[in-house]
């Protein structure tokens, strides 16, 4: 594809993202609509006067006029109608920076190839096809042998593509090993900050492994902590001197690599300062990352509403990106909030409708890592039933062969069992939590947070509904008090499952249901108790939380607890029922029939 045709590709990409027509795009750039016609069909060469205009109404940063090759820059066309361009003020300023950061691209790289080649790679990777990207940030890697610094740059733009979860790029690994050897002792700031950016990226990468099949010898996830604090301390000594946007690109990549094992506060309090860094650095890539960053650390806290604002900060910034993966992300933030709310017809529209669309066509075109944006279409689909007691329809669908097949990650393990239990099959429920146990010690190889949060809840409630069941209590007992201590290490925050999927829920919640399952009901009743003052604005939760506490009362040795419990029920009902949450109502009736009466 020459340098036109990928221009006129992206600029139609990038209209069509934008919702604009042709006509609409020519009354932003003040150029015909027969003129722009021929330059997106590729039948017309496209000015940098028209780059730029184009850049400026579709937010393209600098993107699209990188797209086009080195030339002396023609005069206006006749095609061009002479009237103010109400953008051009605001590109102005946005232009200086983004020659600036040109300029110093073709110095670093001695060339314009290299240069070409990121511009492109750039835009490949805004528009969702992260495969083509990273094979146009290689081949600059490649066309830039002998200059360390440009080679180290574009294996910075390979780490920022998406990787599988629970796996482990070896082969970025060793370029990144590869290119911090090259600068290892350079104190000029550009090495510096290229090393740091690696390095940074380094450790995350060795986190994605989530088991012994997965993770790289001698560098499994916990051991990238001290490694990850490391380049933190050494980005906060070399400030002021380090620019913003490696500012950004260290506390972006070192607060994920922490994410399993630092608390939740902690990582609050990184993304927030991520947000303030990229907001002055004027990174729309870099925005975007701390916003969802935010969002999530925000929700773990238990901060909703903050987080709620937070969302609707990032759809602001989704509609000025015009970026597919954007866009997918503000559909699952607001499918996420959706499910929290009991909003079950809005979170199905998007997540069984375009939500799952875009995972196909990426999936089909192979244009992004599949399993990122399948396995959270997955599991907004998973807890959408879960939560309308429909499992049993996950279960008659292709999704539940997605299930099985990435049970090499923890929390589908856990979700697998729920499944059963859910559908009846509780022997074959209660053989996979304990066959999960073993291969994990006992529940003891988990790390302190991120994904074990999930998994844990996710195997609380699994065990809950055994014990339920009187189904092999005495096999499962001994596996309970790992599950506990996890989860009780947290008792303020909620439970967020995937980058983010769903909230499950206060973790004190499923401290609660552990506490029954062990005997336990005062216990149990405190736990639920702080899981209230988390959920309270979640009707779904509250239906749960509602029948969960009316089930503790009623094993109490205190007739004035036992004497509450059938009114708790009742209310959990009458919640379930507006809902729609078909499993939950069943469950109250249940409860209702055989529940004690003595007041």
């Amino acid at each position: 594809m020459t340098p036109e045709e990928e221009f006129a590709e992206a600029l139609r990409m990038r209209r069509k993202a934008a919702g604009l027509s042709l006509g609409g795009l020519s009354r932003l750039v003040n150029y015909s609509k027969s003129y722009l016609s021929r330059v997106e069909n590729g039948s017309r060469l496209p000015t940098p006067a028209l780059a730029r205009e184009c850049d400026t109404a579709l937010h393209a940063e600098g993107e699209l006029l990188g797209l086009l090759p080195d030339r002396p820059e023609a005069p206006e066309r006749p095609e061009r109608r002479r009237r103010g361009s109400p953008a051009r003020e605001t590109h102005e300023t946005h232009e200086t920076h983004e020659t600036r950061e040109t300029r110093a691209r073709r110095i670093a790289s001695g060339g314009a190839e290299f240069d070409q080649l990121i511009r492109r790679g750039d835009t490949r990777h805004l528009l969702g096809d992260m495969y083509e990207a990273g094979r146009l940030y290689l081949a600059a890697y490649r066309a830039a042998e002998g200059d360390d610094l440009a080679r180290a740059h574009a294996v910075v733009r390979c780490a920022r593509r998406w990787s599988d979860p629970g796996q482990v790029d070896r082969d970025l690994l060793a370029r990144i090993d590869e290119c911090l050897k090259s600068l290892a002792g350079r104190e000029d700031l550009p090495a510096v900050e290229l090393r740091l950016r690696l390095s940074a990226h380094r450790v995350k990468k060795l986190t994605m492994g989530v088991g012994d099949d997965t993770a790289v010898p001698g560098a499994e996830p916990g051991t990238s902590v001290d490694r990850a604090r490391g380049v933190l301390r050494e980005l906060r000594e070399r400030l002021p001197a380090v620019g913003a946007e490696t500012h950004c690109e260290v506390l972006t990549e070192c607060r994920w690599a922490l994410y399993d094992f630092a608390p939740a506060g902690e990582l609050l309090a990184l993304s927030a300062e991520l947000r303030d860094v990229a907001t002055r650095s004027r990174s729309m890539y870099f925005m975007g990352e701390a916003l969802v960053a935010l969002a999530i650390d925000q929700l773990r806290v238990g901060r909703v509403t903050a987080a709620d604002a937070t969302v609707r900060r990032h759809r602001e910034h989704a509609a000025h990106r015009h970026s597919t993966l954007a866009h997918w992300q503000q559909g699952t933030l607001d499918a996420l909030m959706n499910l929290w709310r009991g909003e079950f017809a809005a979170a199905e529209e998007w997540i069984l409708g375009e939500s799952r669309t875009i995972a196909e066509t990426m999936e089909r075109e192979q244009s992004v890592p599949a399993d990122t944006v399948s396995q959270t279409c997955l599991g907004q689909a998973y807890w959408l039933r879960h939560e309308q007691g429909r499992m049993a329809d996950l279960f008659g669908s292709p999704l539940m062969s997605g299930v099985r097949r990435r049970d090499y990650f923890p929390v589908w393990r856990a979700g697998l069992a729920l499944a059963l239990c859910e559908t009846g099959r509780h022997e074959q429920a209660a053989d996979q939590v304990l066959a999960f146990a073993a291969d994990t010690g006992g529940f003891t190889r988990f790390p302190p947070s991120g994904w074990a949060l999930p998994t844990a809840a996710v195997l609380a409630q699994t065990c809950a509904e055994l014990a339920a069941k009187d189904v092999r209590l005495q096999e499962l007992l001994p596996y309970v008090p790992p599950l506990r201590a996890l989860l009780d290490a947290h008792p303020g925050e909620l439970v967020l499952a995937g980058w983010p999927t769903v909230l499950l829920g206060p973790a004190a919640r499923f401290s609660g249901l552990l506490a029954q399952v062990a005997g336990e009901p005062e216990a149990a009743l405190g736990h639920l108790r702080r899981a209230v003052r988390l959920a309270q604005h979640s009707p779904a939760q509250m239906a749960r939380l509602r029948l969960d506490e009316a089930r503790a009362r009623a094993r109490s040795d205190s007739r004035a607890v036992r004497a509450d419990a059938r009114g708790l029920a009742r209310t959990a009902l009458g919640t379930a029922e507006e809902l729609g949450m078909a499993a939950v109502a069943r469950d109250c009736r249940e409860f209702l029939l055989g529940a004690p009466t003595d007041a």
